[in-house]
């Protein structure tokens, strides 16, 4: 997920600290209830009741691509580790399509910085130059491939230089289509006795639909034949443009959450269709109640909850998680990560790229705000914040 995390890759490569016992740096996510539901817990907070997303905990973690800190992000090795360390939901799927009309799991459609493409010389020649929402993006793209032939490549680690651990791992795991993914879901809750909730975000979907490779009508075509298309269906799907959530909305009855980017930026459905509203107007109490007319939460980025000033350091919060849970919303903002650079300015130990500060320190931070969750790259610092939190 997170159109603002693209490029969002740091320098450095030295050593990488560990906590506890464990190499930290997968993805997760919190996400909670909102309004009156979210009141009803009160002290109940971290033991979700009900069914749907009210069967949750709060604040939930999910894993951020799986456990896209300690493995290739979007790989069942990536998923699965998620899993071990806890995460309540696993973001199984950046959903792009494949040139057949397959779905399939990359972060974004061009893949030469997440799979083996460039080592492969029979698809040389498929490298080109395409605008995506607007930017020129150089590479390899998965609509210019059969499923057949990107299940001859393999992952690899898409940011080495902040995650070079993670490049152990490079060509372990195949690219999953989102098929497999929900029979993955089907194992999972089966072997370990417990529901897996996934959480699959359609990415670019204007880019799709003007290739005739709709995405919105694919997700919900897949999600019927595997009998998960309800209201109570453990799968929670999200996108960066709200008229594609709009459109799930009339499709399926999941939960649906319309993503965020920084302030002042406008959703690329919007700038298509010559509709000059930004975020900025979207997080408005007019433009929640809009939201919530369709979905059921938003995923903003960090900073719409408590921007940060001009060295990096948090300022005061914003009156969104107030005004969402007004509305009625469920709010869970994107990414928190242990590493330096990741991290708020004061909550970085040492100059080390690589190395973790406290993230237990701005976990509290914005758990203070009452926010419902945070997507996090560490899914068992995630859990451990929220025992701290919910118990303190």
């Amino acid at each position: 997920m997170a159109t603002s995390e693209s490029n969002e890759q740091a320098s450095g490569t030295g050593r990488r600290s560990v906590l506890g016992a464990a190499v930290l740096g997968a993805g997760g996510t919190v996400l909670g209830l909102a309004g009156t539901a979210r009141a009803a817990q009160g002290a109940g907070r971290g033991s979700g009741r009900g069914r749907g997303l009210d069967s949750l905990p709060v604040p939930t973690v999910i894993g951020h691509r799986g456990a896209s800190g300690h493995r290739p992000e979007h790989t069942f090795g990536s998923y699965q580790l998620a899993l071990d360390m806890g995460a309540d939901i696993v973001e199984a799927g950046d959903l792009v399509p494949t040139k057949d009309g397959h779905l399939v799991c990359r972060h974004e459609p061009e893949i030469g910085g997440t799979t083996d493409v460039a080592e492969h010389p029979e698809f040389a020649g498929r490298r080109t130059t395409k605008t995506l929402d607007g930017v020129q993006v150089t590479g390899w793209f998965t609509e210019d491939f059969t499923l057949a032939e990107l299940k001859r490549l393999r992952a690899v680690e898409r940011i080495p230089a902040n995650r070079p651990h993670n490049t152990l791992y490079n060509g372990r795991w195949e690219i999953p289509t989102f098929e497999e993914v929900l029979r993955w879901q089907d194992e999972q809750t089966r072997g370990r006795g417990k529901q897996v909730w996934i959480y699959p975000e359609l990415k670019h979907p204007t880019y799709f639909r003007k290739l005739g490779l709709g995405l919105e009508e694919r997700v919900a075509k897949v999600l019927r034949r595997h009998g998960k298309d309800r209201r109570n269906s453990p799968v929670i799907l999200q996108s960066f443009e709200p008229t594609a959530v709009e459109r799930m909305s009339r499709l399926v009855g999941n939960p649906l959450v319309v993503l965020l980017d920084a302030a002042g930026t406008r959703p690329w459905d919007f700038t298509e269709a010559g509709d000059p509203r930004t975020v900025d107007d979207l997080i408005t109490p007019r433009g929640l109640k809009e939201i919530a007319s369709y979905a059921q939460g938003i995923g903003p980025t960090l900073n719409l909850i408590i921007p940060r000033d001009s060295e990096g350091r948090l300022t005061e919060p914003t009156t969104l998680v107030r005004d969402a849970h007004r509305a009625g919303l469920v709010l869970h903002p994107y990414t928190m990560r242990n590493e330096n650079p990741f991290l708020p300015a004061e909550f970085r130990k040492g100059s080390d790229p690589d190395a973790y500060g406290d993230v237990f320190g701005a976990y509290r931070a914005y758990f203070a705000t009452g926010i419902d969750g945070v997507f996090t790259d560490q899914p068992d610092t995630g859990l451990l914040a929220r025992e701290d939190f919910v118990n303190r």
